[in-house]
């Protein structure tokens, strides 16, 4: 019994193991890797060799894979996208955006009211006894599908994507509450459903202590070495909540979803989120969805005469409660971008798979019954980012220009934007009327506009924080982080001010906001031209200095530098990763999100940049 529950633990963690790897190798990139588990599950499983048999040790490790799971895709949920679009972007179309939330909602609404009538007629024609538990499998949404997909596509920051992300999102909230009260409901007592309030006050009560901690000095202390304190502090969230909701008779994994959520709203540091990432998806996350393959019994469900209805009726169910809805955005985008995003939204797993097993469990469905829905949702999780991507309209749109706000014209500001590279950067400057600006400045290139003081109300109306960037130099310290943590709120992806008392340049720091300083500036400059004099003539040489570029083209990710297709005259100095410096060489491998230094000829930097930073 111990020998074959290792074999089985091996095998199961050697299919975990190999299966990306024979993904990359087989260029199977259409095929999501949860997916490809799950498949050779199949293969190692009931419906293959039968090669892993089922004991404690694998179904303990699939279990916290489960949970695991249900915690990332609460962690995943950006609550910030709830605030709607505040940029108004132009479309392709000449109309003006959408907001997004507005939208987002409406056709969230759509797909479950249709997902509730489609649910009657599966329990009408006798393919389905409980009609709320097929409207929760017919309206849910895999975000772990749309996030991928979306970022291949490279439209996560756009209006579509923004919308298509956002009911993807509102669809995972929705569905797993439900599903919890359907449990709840269900799971053998009718008393219980109020006890959910419980698990929700706990989890309030847990925030507001989490949020009370998080930036306490001792805490940023304890969080190195082999203290680790933060991720100390995520798995015991995660144990205390999936323990109240087992308690009061909830499913685990709603605890485990409502810790991820907290954590989203206290909004961990990159750092610890990639730690997260990689402990569970690499290891507890892929034994789950390989025993999901293993358990599925493929040739058990065609015994029921009913599943090879109930298959094919399912998924044009899927396809009409997501397209139809979805047909609401002809208003504003093509028959192709909307049919697009129709079809990824088709997109079901992870829910599915919680909702098929839960239904088991308390005998609402057959184990048939439940494998069918499980293949189903496998099925529609490789063939829909398919369609998504053969119907979506490739931009052939050169790169938008960085659009960048100057706030405050003086010896500092000025003569940076003059040296900007005008093909790759949209610049402004924001300066106050009472600045005598002489003609040569004020005839520049970049466009001036005259304010009538620097308050954070007038710099508004003047759309001063519709870039994507923006340099705060008024010449007021006070102003100056003013102005920087409002356009923080308003959602400028970077920013820049000018400070330099230590008080509030760790205020901005805190809030993710780079510094500069006249002073820290100079005292840089003077000790690099003592130390490394080479380096500062690189730096300041217009044809060999450094350049930064951010690898955002999935199509060079996970590529070796010497096999990197880019024939131009370019050096590779350095690339930071996360908080990795790496010395670049032949066998490196670059990973979207890489910041490369480069250095080499203007030309060739410029077309590297626009190839590379494609968004």
């Amino acid at each position: 019994m111990h020998g074959a529950s290792v074999t089985s633990l091996v095998i199961v963690i050697l299919a975990a193991f190999l299966t990306p790897i024979l993904l990359h190798r087989l260029k199977m990139n259409f095929m999501p890797v949860v997916v490809a588990e799950i498949i050779v599950g199949l293969i190692i499983g009931k419906s293959g060799f039968n090669a892993v048999s089922q004991d404690m040790w694998l179904e303990t490790l699939s279990m916290l894979g489960f949970i695991f799971l249900m915690f990332l895709s609460g962690l995943e949920i950006d609550f910030s996208a709830f605030a709607g679009g505040k940029k108004k972007e132009k479309l392709p179309s000449g109309k003006n955006a959408p907001n997004t939330f507005l939208v987002s909602t409406i056709i969230f609404a759509g797909i479950f009211v249709l997902s509730l009538l489609l649910s009657y007629f599966f329990v009408l024609i006798g393919l389905m006894d409980n009609a709320f538990l097929m409207t929760l499998i017919i309206s849910t949404i895999s975000l772990g599908v749309v996030v991928p997909t979306l970022k291949d596509a490279q439209i996560m920051k756009s209006n579509i994507g923004q919308i298509i992300l956002l009911v993807a999102v509102i669809a995972d909230l929705v569905t797993m509450v439900l599903l919890a009260v359907f449990a709840s409901v269900y799971g053998g007592g009718d008393s219980n459903t109020w006890l959910l309030l419980i698990l929700f006050g706990a989890g309030v009560l847990l925030y507001f202590l989490g949020k009370s901690f998080k930036n306490r000095s001792f805490i940023e202390t304890m969080s190195k070495g082999t203290i680790q304190i933060g991720t100390r502090a995520v798995f015991t969230l995660i144990i205390v909540l999936v323990a109240i909701s087992e308690t009061i008779g909830a499913e685990n994994i709603l605890g485990a979803f409502l810790a991820g959520v907290l954590v989203s709203l206290l909004s961990p540091n990159k750092e610890m989120v990639q730690k997260l990432d990689s402990f569970g998806y690499g290891f507890l996350i892929p034994i789950f969805f390989v025993m999901v393959g293993v358990d599925l019994d493929i040739w058990a469900l065609f015994k029921d005469p009913k599943i090879f209805l109930l298959i094919p009726l399912l998924i044009i169910a899927l396809l009409i409660s997501k397209i139809v809805p979805v047909l609401y955005l002809k208003r504003w985008y093509d028959m192709k971008t909307t049919l697009a995003s129709g079809f990824l939204l088709t997109s079901t797993l992870s829910l599915v798979i919680a909702a098929a097993t839960i239904g088991e469990r308390m005998e609402i469905i057959t184990s048939e019954m439940s494998g069918a829905l499980i293949l189903v949702a496998v099925i529609t999780s490789i063939v829909t980012p398919i369609f998504f991507k053969k119907l979506f309209p490739v931009n052939k749109n050169e790169n938008p220009k960085i659009k960048i706000a100057f706030i405050g014209a003086n010896q500092m500001s000025l003569p940076v934007t003059r040296e900007l590279n005008p093909d790759l950067y949209e610049t402004t400057i924001y300066h106050i009327q009472q600045d005598k600006l002489d003609k040569q400045i004020s005839e520049s290139l970049f466009e001036i506009k005259e304010l009538k003081d620097f308050q954070v109300e007038t710099l508004k109306e003047q759309n001063a924080f519709e870039v994507d960037l923006i340099v705060v130099a008024t010449g007021d310290e006070e102003r100056n982080a003013e102005i920087a943590l409002f356009a923080k709120d308003e959602q400028v992806n970077r920013i820049i001010a000018s400070v330099a008392s230590p008080e509030l340049d760790g205020k901005m720091k805190e809030h993710g906001i780079d510094v500069f300083s006249t002073l820290l500036s100079t005292k840089t400059m003077l000790r690099a031209l003592i130390e490394a004099p080479s380096v500062m003539r690189i730096i300041t040489n217009q044809e060999t200095m450094l350049y930064q570029i951010n690898l955002n083209n999935a199509k060079y990710d996970n590529i070796l530098l010497r096999n990197f297709p880019f024939t131009g005259d370019i050096i590779f100095v350095r690339i930071f990763r996360g908080k990795d410096s790496i010395v670049p060489h032949g066998d490196t491998d670059l990973k979207l999100g890489d910041r490369l230094i480069v250095t080499g000829s203007r030309e060739y930097v410029k077309e590297l940049k626009r190839e590379l930073e494609l968004i």
